[in-house]
């Protein structure tokens, strides 16, 4: 491994004088080596890899896992659905959330099936626009 190393090293230091002529001299040198690097590295092992064989239920063990993004992206979707109707945030919660037929969140929520359906797709389409209100809010 150290001589690959040794030898990645090299070929980039080899490099660097041809690379010379895309370096903006406004900008600092060592960030501009670095992404040089990275992409030596990235090419390196893009040419070496191997396939590995994971079996799809043995996946969840070797990926990587954020539960603080799970964490906060539940908080802001039920922050967003707070700001819907009741009857509207009632059917999304029932079908969308939580997984219930139409009928069992018509039953749930006081209304007809086809009122669940309309609150569904109305909430939907108001949930995108408060997100794209938010987003450019954010720029």
């Amino acid at each position: 491994m150290r001589s690959r190393v040794k030898l990645m090293m090299s070929d980039e230091v080899a490099f660097l004088p041809g690379f010379i002529t895309t370096i903006d001299t406004g900008e600092l040198f060592t960030p501009w080596v670095y992404t040089i690097a990275r992409y030596k590295l990235i090419d390196y092992l893009r040419r070496t890899r191997t396939a590995a064989s994971v079996p799809l239920d043995e996946g969840t063990e070797v990926m990587a896992q954020d539960d603080s993004a799970d964490a906060e992206s539940s908080y802001d979707v039920r922050k967003l659905l707070g700001r819907l109707p009741e009857k509207v945030r009632c059917s999304i919660e029932c079908v969308k959330l939580e997984g219930r037929s139409v009928a069992e969140a018509a039953e749930r929520c006081g209304i007809s099936e086809s009122g669940v359906k309309i609150n569904i797709h109305r909430g939907l389409r108001t949930l995108a626009a408060f997100i794209t209100r938010e987003t450019k809010n954010e720029n």
